[in-house]
């Protein structure tokens, strides 16, 4: 049987398809939402069955895998409903986590951003629909939860995280001079000449700085993101479509719209371009050269994978699937200057040239009102703050939250119901914080 590709793509799952962080603030969402616990998709029995119940099935095809609360089963399992790649492990064990206790972080309390009354760290967790979180203190185990169907065995979506591995990869062939920052994306890509990418640097790609006409506005049918995820939709497109039909179609299209490097503009299809410039470069794709340089290196425990459009390509701006230890590893890798399980996998001055961030002016033309003083360096957020705090974030309340001064990495995976993070930061970046606080105080 012939499967239809939709029309119209429901807004919600667009958040999904373009790993985007504006989807809240851009379309018309609903303002109320069950709680976590009765949006809980293991109580709920999605899925479950032989076959599920009628009305309890998900499908890609209709989109109702990705409407709430659907999605919080979703997201656990994007590999049974969507083509993928797979990122492997290797061969070799898994690297060791060892457990550690570091006090009674659930009673820990904080005020959240903008409000008055205090909260408390487990509090927080079911405020912001968290389906796992990790705590990594000096590279010990020192918290682990998991709610709904996510195991820890499981693997989840890590959205726009991904864009952090693909930045990430970047930056490492720029340290081993496969890669020039300065030189136009078209030098390496000739395929982009014509489109508004040709005449950006690299670097202005991988800080997203480039000038492209690139509408996020979910209102607007006529709006790029639509032909970015029609591109990018692995379904058999209808007889009557004309558009692209992959995501390399698709940037060939991207018109331009103001200056390169004047600011910073936060916009999934600067991730894909980088993909392909990464894959030109390296002669493998993403999710091959992340499991050569990176994931079969950190002994992961499990291997991860990749969402890909029509002809394989997987999505780099928001494709990645993987397990909430391994991304753990990685965040502590990255505190320890690109070292670990015995290797150096990350030369040192990759991570610092992270950790320094880029211009806070320029990001601070994109206006999130919530994170003052920010920056954006090689496709990771960088805080600035007093611990020197960095992270990688993803719609739907996906985190990965690097403090160097506290020696922590907190991974999170969600489903929480609006995409965009301003809908969580109030009530994670000081719950971070006050974890951050209490392992230094453990210290003294």
């Amino acid at each position: 049987m012939k499967l239809r590709w939709p029309r119209e793509l429901p807004k919600v799952r667009l958040c999904f398809l373009l790993g985007t962080m504006a989807c809240a603030a851009q379309a018309s969402e609903p303002t109320h939402f069950p709680d976590a616990q009765a949006s809980d998709p293991a109580t709920l029995g999605w899925m479950v069955g032989s076959p599920p119940p009628a009305d309890r099935i998900l499908r890609f095809e209709d989109g109702s895998y990705f409407r709430f609360p659907q999605m919080r089963w979703s997201v656990a399992n994007f590999r049974q409903l969507m083509p993928t790649v797979n990122v492997s492990r290797g061969l070799a064990g898994p690297s060791m986590l060892e457990r550690t206790s570091s006090g009674e972080i659930d009673a820990l309390t904080f005020v959240p951003l903008g409000g008055d009354e205090p909260m408390t760290w487990q509090q927080s967790l079911l405020a912001n629909y968290t389906d796992g979180i990790v705590i990594l203190h000096r590279g010990k185990l020192v918290y682990e939860r998991y709610f709904g169907v996510l195991k820890p065995e499981g693997q989840h979506a890590a959205m726009s995280i991904t864009k952090t591995f693909t930045g990430t990869l970047a930056a490492l062939l720029v340290s081993e001079g496969k890669l020039d920052p300065e030189r136009m994306v078209a030098d390496y890509v000739p395929e982009l000449a014509v489109s508004a990418f040709g005449n950006a640097s690299v670097r202005q790609l991988m800080d997203m700085t480039t000038g492209i006409h690139f509408s996020e506005d979910y209102a607007d049918p006529k709006a790029e993101v639509w032909a970015h995820a029609a591109a990018g939709n692995p379904l058999p497109k209808p007889a009557d479509y004309q558009g692209p039909r992959t995501y390399y179609e698709f940037l060939q299209t991207v018109k331009p719209q103001g200056r390169h490097g004047e600011a910073f503009h936060y916009r999934t299809a600067n991730s894909d371009a980088l993909g392909w410039v990464i894959a030109r470069v390296s002669g493998r794709n993403v999710a091959q050269l992340l499991s050569e340089r990176i994931w079969s290196r950190l002994g992961a425990e499990q291997d991860a994978y990749m969402s890909v459009d029509s002809i394989g390509t997987p999505f780099a701006g928001g494709g990645l699937n993987a397990g909430l230890r391994d991304l753990a590893r990685f965040g502590e890798m990255m505190r320890n200057e690109g070292r670990y399980n015995g290797t150096q996998i990350l030369p040192p001055e990759v991570v610092t040239d992270i950790r320094n961030g880029a211009s806070r002016e320029d990001f601070a033309k994109a206006g999130y009102r919530l994170l003052p003083g920010w920056s954006y360096r090689n496709m990771w957020w960088v805080t600035h703050n007093e611990h020197g705090a960095f992270m990688a974030r993803g719609v739907h309340g996906q985190a990965l939250y690097i403090d160097p001064l506290a020696e922590m990495v907190i991974a999170r995976f969600a489903s929480h119901p609006v995409a965009g993070n301003a809908a969580n930061d109030p009530t994670s970046l000081p719950a971070f914080e006050a974890v951050a606080k209490h392992l230094l105080e453990q210290r003294q």
